[in-house]
């Protein structure tokens, strides 16, 4: 005999500082919402070193660290986290049906998604063993410490060449590797890349492998069209070759671009769906820090209880 599906007036779909600011403020309106985790608790701060950008931290923190202070202050308001993955949805009408692990059915009133995004990786194994030890997928994240030091960028649209810009203000010099030979990027960031003095732009070149034991030191590229093998001694390197959204489960119901990040009503956290609503990466392709997804994690909660409240209003 089946269970009956477990009922629920607000899930929280992942961990991230969006989801658990979400948590935090929809227990407090006492809507006592469930929050799982997903894949990877506590979302991409966990392969986050330190973390120094973050209003209240005077003295930075390890961004593990950071995501169980904001996971302890959920459990404190009397958020419900649960270990688990949402394998499926079904949004066709309220209450909204979500399968967890492919097996255990819940039914919600409302519907918070909170999954990020992933930064692609050029698939290196020096590149994941060496992540937060100088190898990173965030200038704006990092980059401050790597100040009067040589580092190496990869990609070669908008996001590379502002991230390149902007560690152009840090570091010594910035090698920029564009696989192809021309950027994606628009003519006017091509054109502050190439006037930016301290930028070396090498075309037609990939990265072979990052170098280094503890920590980056150098990094072997190849010229694609000449075969030519160069070593250059870094001791940064990040990868911007963009982010891809954690919302294929929910491309059947709700309105995304063509990258897969799901659309908001502006200035609100409202999709197309009433009472689905999405906050963090998931539908940040601009900004991506840790502030403006907690942010946008307090939208989604204050939204979610307004809709509940109208709902039992009978509006």
């Amino acid at each position: 005999m089946n269970e009956s599906p477990e009922k629920v007036a607000c899930l929280i779909i992942g961990s991230g500082p969006a989801g658990y600011t979400a948590a935090i403020y929809a227990s407090r309106a006492n809507i006592r919402p469930v929050l799982y985790q997903g894949i990877q608790p506590g979302g991409q701060l966990t392969i986050t070193t330190e973390v120094e950008n973050y209003p209240g931290y005077a003295d930075g923190v390890q961004g593990p660290q950071m995501m169980i202070d904001f996971e302890k202050q959920a459990m404190r308001m009397g958020s419900d986290i649960r270990f688990g993955l949402v394998t499926k949805v079904d949004f066709s009408k309220r209450p909204f049906k979500v399968w967890i692990d492919e097996e255990k059915e819940m039914e919600a009133d409302s519907i918070i998604i909170a999954t990020g995004a992933s930064a692609k990786w050029l698939g290196l194994e020096s590149e994941q063993r060496l992540n937060g030890f100088g190898v990173s997928a965030c200038a704006v994240c990092d980059g401050f410490f790597f100040r009067g030091k040589e580092v190496a960028i990869v990609g070669a649209g908008d996001t590379a060449a502002e991230e390149a810009l902007y560690l152009s203000k840090l570091c010594t010099t910035v090698h920029m590797f564009i696989r192809r030979d021309e950027m994606r990027a628009s003519k006017v960031m091509q054109e502050r890349v190439k006037h930016t003095k301290n930028i070396r732009m090498y075309f037609n070149t990939e990265t072979e492998e990052v170098i280094g034991d503890n920590k980056v030191e150098a990094v072997s590229i190849v010229n694609n069209a000449s075969g030519e093998k160069q070593t250059i001694s870094v001791q940064g390197f990040f990868v911007a070759i963009g982010h891809q959204p954690n919302s294929e489960i929910f491309k059947d119901w709700l309105d995304m671009d063509e990258a897969g990040y799901i659309k908001t009503v502006p200035g609100t956290s409202k999709t197309n769906i009433a009472g689905v609503f999405a906050c963090g990466d998931v539908q940040d392709k601009i900004y991506r820090q840790a502030v403006t997804a907690a942010g946008s994690g307090c939208m989604a909660a204050l939204d979610a209880e307004r809709y509940l409240s109208m709902k039992e209003l009978g509006v």
